[in-house]
């Protein structure tokens, strides 16, 4: 079982079913998910409500800029954010050093009912 903190907004896209797909730095953290794991989501800030979901894909790349290419802005947030929007946001956490440093990761999951 693996554990992510997620903001608000973005919890409540994957609750809705817009948001298919989790993106995160492949750091050394990230390298032990494996296809079939359990993560469990917690809603921030307070981390007092979650979610489990099981991994059924690991997507890597070398930036979400070339991830996003690939994928519909439908699978990764909600259609009421753009490509652009998504991606400044996810360059306030992981800068494209960082990026290039590790490349990154989409983890496609399903809920846990």
């Amino acid at each position: 079982m693996h554990e992510m903190k997620l903001k608000s907004k973005y919890y409540g896209f994957i609750l809705k079913g817009t948001k298919r797909i989790e993106l995160r730095l492949y750091d050394e953290k990230r390298r032990s998910i494996n296809l079939g794991d359990t993560i469990k989501f917690l809603k921030e800030p307070e981390l007092n409500e979650y979610f489990e979901a099981k991994v059924i894909s690991l997507l890597r790349y070398k930036s979400f800029e070339e991830l996003f290419k690939d994928f519909d802005i439908k699978y990764l947030a909600d259609s009421s954010m753009t490509k652009e929007q998504l991606l400044s946001s996810l360059e306030e956490f992981y800068s494209k050093e960082k990026q290039e440093e590790y490349g990154v990761l989409g983890i496609k999951i399903e809920l846990i009912k």
